[in-house]
């Protein structure tokens, strides 16, 4: 039974912003006895941010919607999704993260419905954005990547140290000339700047409590937050997810929408990759975002690519290995998969 509204969060960003790393953060900041439940959606089929966020921390319940369906105007998955977590986990803070491509308008007004008017308690909207990309029109034009900032409460000027003032001011200037913020039906909104690996500020932890949609008619306030250094968001245990193989131990799924293409494979147990071949071929992928936990001959890999920056992070224990690409272009699904197979041995046991 529901003693009292949940306190909800919405976090939204596009493609590679760092929303996972976000939430890993401020898992690793909550109290010790209390238990939160976070709703990944992501825009690929094969799920890699649950594993991703999944770790030997307690008090943590992940529940994945696949496939981008979290936004569809019925939000059917998203109503199943979020009444199974919170009857399991019972949670003390419930975190949604949509995927990068979809329609937080659509989650808000969903979460804000009656019939969990005693159930969510809507906190602040959040949505995380790389100032470097107001200057691309591809992203100015782009629906989604408006409306996230349209819908947000706080706005996070992420990974800040990568880029300069004039490009964190072009910003400001774009949220405050494209969204209105000063009418009377209008909300607070917050814009914080913050470094690439850092732990959440207290300041940015009290507004996160905030009421959602606060109408407040006050200016876009802005400020700068700095704090230390933490983890990066591959340096958890991925979670193993029941797949459905096929012959080959090879699990294949596509998705499409907003202009963009996902294909994702997972491999099971027995597939071993030779970790230099696959960063080989990772440079030589035009694509947009690309993830993968991988079993290699030099040890479990997580691997982050964003617009042609790679990470990679030494991960403890993986139960299959798994690889999602999303690009502008229609990805060549049998080229790659014959490149992936080619680099690697299948063990046996």
């Amino acid at each position: 039974m529901i003693l009292k509204p949940i306190p909800t969060n919405v976090i939204t960003g596009f493609l590679g912003v760092g929303k996972t790393t976000f939430i890993k953060q401020w898992l690793a900041q909550k109290s010790h006895n209390e238990t939160w439940a976070v709703l990944v959606n992501e825009f690929g089929e094969v799920g890699i941010d649950g594993a991703l966020l999944s770790g030997s921390t307690e008090g943590i319940e992940i529940r994945e919607v696949a496939g981008g369906c979290l936004c569809c105007a019925a939000s059917v998955p998203m109503q199943v999704a979020v009444n199974q977590l919170i009857a399991k986990a019972k949670p003390d803070r419930l975190l949604i993260e949509p995927t990068g491509l979809g329609h937080p308008k659509e989650v808000i007004k969903l979460l804000s419905q009656p019939h969990y008017q005693h159930v969510i308690a809507l906190k602040s909207t959040v949505c995380l954005v790389d100032a470097r990309k107001i200057s691309d029109e591809r992203y100015r034009t782009h629906d989604i990547f408006n409306q996230q900032l349209e819908v947000a409460d706080i706005i996070v000027a992420t990974k800040s140290d990568l880029y300069s003032d004039q490009e964190y001011s072009a910003l400001t200037t774009y949220v405050e000339n494209t969204f209105s913020f000063e009418n009377a039906d209008s909300k607070y909104c917050c814009l914080i700047s913050m470094q690439s690996t850092m732990e959440l500020p207290e300041d940015l932890l009290d507004l996160l409590d905030r009421t959602g949609q606060i109408s407040s008619g006050k200016p876009l306030a802005k400020e700068r937050l700095m704090a230390r250094r933490s983890d990066s968001v591959f340096d958890v245990e991925p979670a193993s997810v029941d797949a459905e193989f096929d012959e080959r131990g090879v699990l294949v799924k596509q998705n499409n929408g907003e202009g963009f293409y996902s294909c994702g494979w997972v491999f099971d147990l027995s597939y071993e990759f030779k970790f230099d071949e696959v960063i080989k071929l990772i440079k030589s992928l035009d694509v947009t975002r690309l993830k993968a936990v991988l079993i290699t001959d030099e040890g479990i890999a997580g691997l982050n690519v964003i617009e042609g920056e790679i990470t990679v992070i030494e991960l403890d224990d993986a139960m299959d290995s798994r690889l999602e690409i999303i690009s502008v272009f229609p990805v060549a699904v049998n080229d790659v998969e014959v490149q992936i197979l080619n680099m690697s041995t299948r063990l046996s046991f």
